[in-house]
Formats: structure tokens, C-alpha cells, sequence
């Protein structure tokens, strides 16, 4: 099986906690500003950087609303990749884009690039969000459009109920005893009824 080309998507999805993360996003236009809207609606506590020599007045009233979010407004320099996590790339510059690919390398830094698949490490997939369910979307990096379309589907298709079944689901599975085994067997009879109800 290993010696075999995977087929389809090969990303691992994560979720990352960004409130206990350091985000850099370097840019602060139009692209900038999705990304830093992205980031929020994951989470509001995030904490991110953004470094660039002009920064939009959007950007700006967010920083006021939200603690997390410093502002840097001048120049990329190499110092702003110290203590980072994740980098985020979200400038018009490629040769820019490609050096600082080079230098977050060299301290193992994650790296998305704003319309550059082959210099991402990660991909900022589309979110469905209800409660504390969360569904994930990748297209890897080939229709960001059509992760949009899909998020918007489910978005109207998950009932707003959802989050009180998984607040009753967990009420349920902690009051299971027995093994772990036994847990996953009454919670799969449990859980059955929403793939029978197909009507």
C-alpha cells in the first residue's frame, strides 16, 4: 500500500488553536484583509501580526475590535518571522513571497502563499461552522470557488439544532460506563438514527 501513488487529495487535516499560536500575516490589502477575516471567523482570540507598508482601513477597525491583532506598518524584515508558528503570504510581490518562503525554511516555519500552491506548505480550506461542529473543505488548492460554493450548501443544509444534539451527545457519553469499546458501540447505536433517516 505505501509503495502505491496516493490517490486523490493527500492532505491531513488539522485544526489549529490560534489563540495559542503566533500567526504572521505578511500584507495588508485586499488579500491581506481575506485572510485576516478568515482567521477571525475561525477564531476571534486569534493572535496575528500583520506587517506591510500600508495597511487597509478595514484592517485597521479590526485590530481596534480584536486584542490579538498587532500591526506593523512598514516593510517585511526578517525579524518579524522570530517567535511565528504559521506564516501567511498575502502581498502582489512574488519575488518577496519566494524569499521569505526561503527564510521561514530555514526556521521551519509553515507557509500559505496567496495564489501559489507550489509554495504552500498548508491551504486555508473553507469552514462550515455551527456551534462546535466544524467541517473542513479542500479542493487541495485546485477550486477555492467551488470550497466556497460547497461551505455555503452545508451551511444552509445543517439544521441550527446542531449544536444542542453534540451538547446531548456528550451528555450521553459521559455518562456511558464500561470500556472505550463498549462507549463507541452504544454511541454508534445512538448516532445510527441521523444516517437512517434518509426521508
Amino acid at each position: 500500500m505505501s509503495d502505491q501513488v496516493s490517490q486523490g487529495n493527500p492532505l491531513f487535516p488539522i485544526f489549529v488553536k490560534l489563540d495559542q499560536i503566533q500567526t504572521l500575516v505578511v500584507g495588508g490589502g485586499n488579500v491581506g484583509l481575506e485572510k485576516l477575516e478568515a482567521l477571525l471567523k475561525n477564531d476571534p482570540n486569534v493572535k496575528v501580526k500583520i506587517v506591510a507598508p500600508e495597511i487597509r482601513s478595514e484592517i485597521i477597525e479590526l485590530a481596534d475590535k480584536h486584542a490579538g491583532i498587532r500591526l506593523k506598518e512598514r516593510k517585511f524584515k526578517k525579524k518579524d518571522l522570530k517567535r511565528v508558528d504559521l506564516a501567511i503570504l498575502a502581498t502582489d510581490q512574488p519575488e518577496l513571497h519566494k524569499k521569505i518562503k526561503q527564510l521561514a525554511e530555514e526556521r521551519h516555519l509553515l507557509v500559505n502563499v496567496a495564489d501559489t500552491p507550489d509554495l504552500c506548505d498548508f491551504y486555508l480550506g473553507s469552514t462550515v461552522k455551527k456551534g462546535d461542529l466544524k467541517i473542513g473543505i479542500s479542493t487541495n488548492g485546485k477550486s477555492p470557488t467551488f470550497a466556497k460554493r460547497f461551505r455555503e450548501i452545508l451551511e444552509e443544509t445543517l439544521p441550527e439544532e446542531t449544536n444542542e444534539l453534540l451538547a446531548n451527545l456528550k451528555s450521553i457519553r459521559d455518562k456511558l460506563t464500561g470500556d472505550f469499546n463498549s462507549k463507541v458501540k452504544e454511541l454508534n447505536k445512538i448516532t445510527s438514527v441521523l444516517k437512517d433517516k434518509k426521508e
